[in-house]
């Protein structure tokens, strides 16, 4: 779909789902007006009403009657593409069959695998859903042309807080309008005190692990695992991987490196950032390296500047996380113990978590074969923008960069959206395509 463009749209119905918290859905609809497509909508709280409230459907029976209801929308309105938001959640779950089913075509958008300027947009799923090849030797015969550098999204986190919470807030008031309905996380207005608690864990916790970080970065370099954690509600965790909970993957992992790491190794979990105001492992991590007396080599850290600590670990250990894929990127041994796209031989190490520990200082991902999977994923998977920041300077109403070439036609014909000379600039830089 990336690759064919916005135009691949054209004389199409679109039938869109379930989106991003905020306006992009919204957004989207428009670009696809333009491009030549029918857009429908189908909401299922007020959350998805107030982003999207003019010509659009609302779904208010039981969750059960879900997939019925689908189908016969499917038909009936003779849909062409199906676009949703994340196919592991509940409301989504039953998408797959019913479009493979009557042979519609389907894409999911999700946050970049290549973040943090990028989004997903694959066909028929993301991540372990992917259609992408599993094949190294696929990849070792991709070109690996380098690619232009895309333009900068920049912060987003209050762009995704002002939109969570009206999210949360439209959905609270209109409760009662969607009695059934089941979101994928617990969805009332009081889910903005945990947004507090977690801006001052960050606080506090940055000054408390100042010191940790510098020996990472000095005499316990070369020397430390990472172990990046998932949010504990992670669709991607529940459905891609054989782990009950983040608790278990915690467990897991401990105990196998008490077992098989050598003993001047030391192994450092990371708290994933949007979860410190929801869940705190300390304990438990304290509890483990208790019981398997690895106190001293045992580190639980919240906040760690990744690009960094790339540079600094022996090996990367995740379930799925694009984390993973961004070690791989920064030339470190990833092990992943759940089921992801980018889980390849000759990429990604293959063997048992059990020998990681020993092979991890001899094993690098095949450079060849990496940078042919990087750009072949690039190139048909990501688009440059943000789900919930608009790119500054772009022509579509989505803030996205559908593709290089009619972004710079439109541009040409929209001189006045930008600054004297800025085009030129862009282009000198690289980031979009003369």
């Amino acid at each position: 779909m990336v690759k064919r463009g916005i135009k691949s749209f054209s004389g199409k119905h679109v039938l869109l789902l379930q989106g991003p918290l905020g306006p992009f859905f919204r957004r989207l609809g428009r670009d696809l007006e333009e491009s030549g497509a029918r857009v429908s909508k189908i909401n299922f709280n007020g959350g998805d009403w107030l982003f999207y409230p003019r010509r659009s459907e609302t779904y208010r029976g039981p969750m059960e009657d879900w997939p019925e209801y689908l189908s016969q929308i499917l038909t009936e309105w003779k849909i062409d593409v199906v676009l949703m938001c994340g196919d592991c959640r509940p409301i989504h779950r039953y998408v797959r069959q019913q479009t493979e089913r009557l042979d519609i075509e389907l894409g999911v958008f999700e946050e970049g695998y290549l973040r943090p300027n990028y989004i997903t947009l694959e066909q028929s799923g993301a991540n372990n859903y992917s259609s992408l090849p599993r094949s190294a030797d696929f990849y070792l015969k991709q070109s690996g042309d380098d690619v232009a550098k895309p333009l900068q999204v920049g912060k987003v986190f209050w762009h995704a807080a002002l939109w969570a919470l009206l999210y949360y807030i439209a959905s609270s008031l209109l409760r009662p309008l969607f009695p059934h309905y089941q979101h994928h996380r617990s969805l009332t207005v009081r889910e903005a005190f945990p947004w507090v608690r977690g801006l001052w864990r960050k606080c506090y916790y940055h000054v408390k692990e100042r010191a940790v970080r510098g020996r990472l970065e000095k005499e316990y370099s070369g020397r430390f695992f990472l172990v990046p954690l998932q949010v504990y509600h992670d669709s991607q965790m529940h459905m891609h991987s054989d782990y009950a909970d983040v608790e278990a993957f915690i467990r897991n992992v401990v105990t196998d490196f008490a077992k098989n790491a050598e003993s001047e190794a030391y192994l450092v979990i990371k708290h994933h950032p949007m979860d410190r105001a929801y869940r705190d492992y300390t304990a438990l991590c304290a509890q483990l390296a208790e019981y398997h007396g690895i106190k001293e080599r045992l580190y639980y850290v919240h906040d760690l500047h990744l690009p960094t600590a790339f540079k600094h670990t022996r090996g990367v250990v995740v379930v799925n996380s694009t984390v993973g894929l961004s070690a791989l990127m920064a030339d470190v041994p990833v092990k992943v113990c759940g089921r992801a796209m980018y889980d390849i031989p000759d990429i990604a190490y293959q063997g048992l978590l059990s020998d990681f520990w020993a092979d991890a200082p001899y094993y690098r991902p095949n450079k060849q074969a990496l940078q042919g999977f990087y750009t072949y994923l690039l190139q048909r998977t990501q688009l440059n923008g943000s789900l919930y920041k608009r790119l500054s300077g772009t022509a579509s109403h989505s803030g996205v960069i559908w593709d290089a070439p009619a972004y710079v036609s439109i541009l040409e014909g929209r001189t006045e959206r930008m600054r004297a000379g800025e085009f030129q600039q862009l282009v000198a830089k690289g980031q979009v395509a003369a």
